[in-house]
């Protein structure tokens, strides 16, 4: 596994960061401020009266002063639906972080037995990747070390949180629990969130439980919890396989996802009975497209 190594810009001004991207010449930067002593403006009040920047300039200039990682539109590395990387000032964005801040309350409050959550749904097509994969950016995003799991090993290994983050092909989760594959060899950074890092699932495997259920599994989450502050983990439809139990018993929590119009109540009132008898705390729910 390749991280990024991150660059500190902290005492960097706007300027000197947008020079630095190229989205500034060195004369426009004159003309900015210059016109900031004139009109005692802002640098980005300046530089958007003349033109010479968009307000997704001065925002990137921004995340990169404070530390808040996001992805500009015009960069396609990510699939548009992780909204908390390229839209991280909208409503869908807020709600995510108000879930986070649940979470940080609920169950990751620095306990170094509490950073395992298994994301769990009753049904498909529920939101429960999408869930996972922009918690896992808005964790990262706060500066937590973050870890996705994709521990769907019933899905084809294109979709899911492969399809999400545009991962390259290579081992995944299955291979890991296999022995066919390390964990550095099948963790994947995601370009532009320096403190995210995602685990595909890998091929599809005969004994997907079998798999989950091997003591291999809980040695491999003991030793990334070494590694990693936060550590969530994608989960198969808790109706139609018992893999969402298997490991949210190995995480210890899970947070239910349903959806507004979609979920069945019977079935995720199972789902959360069968979850509670096996000793998993249920931190939470969110409801989708609420």
């Amino acid at each position: 596994m390749n991280a990024p190594v991150p660059i500190n810009t902290a005492s960097r001004s706007m300027g000197d960061i947008l020079l630095a991207s190229g989205r500034l010449s060195p004369a426009n930067l004159q003309r900015i401020l210059d016109s900031q002593v004139q009109n005692h403006t802002p640098f980005g009040e300046a530089a958007i009266a003349l033109n010479l920047l968009t307000k997704d300039d001065i925002d990137q200039a921004l995340s990169q002063q404070f530390h808040y990682a996001y992805l500009s539109p015009a960069d396609t590395r990510l699939s548009p639906e992780l909204v908390a990387a390229y839209q991280p000032f909208g409503v869908a964005s807020e709600n995510i972080r108000a879930v986070r801040s649940q979470l940080m309350l609920r169950w990751f409050n620095g306990d170094r037995a509490r950073k395992v959550l298994a994301v769990v749904s009753a049904g498909v097509g529920e939101g429960r990747s999408f869930v996972t994969a922009n918690l896992a950016i808005v964790f990262a995003q706060q500066g937590q070390r973050t870890l996705l799991i994709d521990a769907d090993l019933r899905a084809k290994p294109e979709r899911g949180q492969h399809s999400l983050f545009k991962l390259e092909r290579g081992h995944g989760l299955s291979a890991v629990l296999a022995d066919r594959a390390s964990l550095e060899e099948a963790m994947q950074a995601v370009p532009g969130l320096s403190n995210l890092v995602v685990l595909p699932a890998g091929a599809v495997p005969p004994n997907p439980q079998e798999l989950l259920g091997n003591t291999s599994f809980g040695r491999q989450l003991h030793s990334v919890s070494q590694q990693f502050d936060v550590i969530l983990i994608d989960t198969p439809a808790g109706a139609d396989y018992a893999d969402a139990e298997v490991i949210a018993a190995r995480a210890g929590a899970a947070l239910i996802v349903t959806r507004k119009n979609t979920s069945l109540l019977t079935a995720t009132t199972q789902l959360a009975q069968r979850l509670q008898a096996s000793g998993v705390a249920l931190i939470g729910s969110v409801l989708n497209d609420a």
